[in-house]
């Protein structure tokens, strides 16, 4: 429930955009501070409102500015159709309900379709130079790996270790930093099935809609390929995996070897990212359902490690973090808002 000062901004915001009358529905909102709703108005016109907070260190600003850049690519960003950047709200265009996830579950066999649909978005996207951003080198992405051995492992065992973090700190700063020099696209950073929608009245790689990449960074080609492959919460066939690498590395020339290294040493990166992240979601706010996806996210991080790219990193994570075992997973919920930050 937004409080009674929220709600009357936004029943402000949405009065001068000529929307205050609509009928409002919640569609999104768990695990940033932004809440979705979907308005309706009396003609069965509708929109989205964005209600991003700045008191909890929302910003309207990110999103606008990387939406107008995917936009200029002819990319199906939703169209800004009223801000409000001070107080944090955005009218946004609606683009519908149907995420990839959920159109793949009611039809199997559109999963290859829609996921060459998104790859060939990437290779759209890639051929563009990216907005000035902050890039997502090693300096940057090495603490946020280290999440895991911030949240993951003290929650898992109750003991922190930081000879074992300070390790592993070195050594994955070692292994990203051949990569910074690559650091030439716009990476969104959470391209997953969750963030898609289909839009098939729609043609080309407007066919793909894009939510939630406000975040995005200049990072390397592998990064948003790597998170739509290593899905935390669905499961992507691994034949299917290999084709849409295989897609891209072909489209683009990449060096298949290279390009492979980079997607490995990566998803480490991401996947301890998100184990530390889904560990401090259940412990310090209160949300223990993201523990159930630790399992599936172990095991994309335990693939990345297979890599020999990364066998100076795997020994300082399989020696460390233990496995998410049900002693493990109740041990993280058992300690559900038990951390105040």
């Amino acid at each position: 429930m937004m409080s009674d000062t929220r709600a009357d901004l936004a029943a402000a915001f949405l009065a001068a955009t000529g929307w205050g009358a609509a009928h409002r529905v919640n569609i999104a909102g768990d695990a940033s501070n932004r809440r979705y709703d979907r308005l309706r108005d009396a003609d069965g016109g509708t929109a989205v409102l964005m209600d991003a907070p700045p008191a909890k260190g929302e910003s309207v600003r990110p999103f606008v500015r990387i939406t107008h850049a995917l936009r200029d690519l002819g990319l199906s960003a939703p169209q800004v159709l009223a801000e409000d950047d001070d107080h944090g709200f955005l009218l946004l265009e609606d683009l519908g309900d149907d995420l990839f996830a959920k159109v793949v579950q009611a039809k199997p066999a559109l999963e290859q379709p829609l996921y060459e649909a998104a790859v060939d978005l990437l290779v759209h996207l890639h051929t563009a130079p990216p907005p000035s951003l902050p890039p997502y080198d090693a300096a940057t992405a090495t603490p946020l790996a280290a999440l895991a051995f911030d949240w993951y492992l003290p929650g898992a065992t109750g003991t922190p270790d930081p000879g074992a973090k300070a390790a592993f700190d070195s050594a994955c700063h070692a292994v990203l930093a051949p990569l910074d020099p690559a650091l030439d696209v716009l990476i969104q950073r959470d391209y997953h099935a969750e963030n898609l929608l289909w839009l098939p009245d729609r043609t080309g790689v407007a066919r793909v809609g894009l939510l939630d990449y406000q975040d995005a960074m200049r990072g390397h080609r592998a990064y948003d390929l790597m998170s739509i492959l290593q899905d935390a919460r669905r499961d992507v066939p691994p034949a299917l995996a290999v084709a849409m690498v295989r897609r891209y590395v072909t489209t683009t020339g990449a060096d298949a070897d290279a390009f492979g290294a980079a997607f490995a040493c990566l998803g480490m990166q991401r996947n301890m990212r998100i184990l530390g992240v889904f560990a401090r979601l259940s412990m310090a706010y209160g949300k223990p359902h993201y523990v159930d996806l630790i399992p599936r996210v172990w095991g994309h991080l335990i693939t990345a490690l297979a890599h020999p790219a990364l066998a100076t990193v795997a020994p300082l994570i399989t020696d460390h973090l233990p496995a998410p075992d049900p002693a493990v997973l109740a041990s993280l919920k058992d300690k559900c808002g038990s951390v105040t930050l």
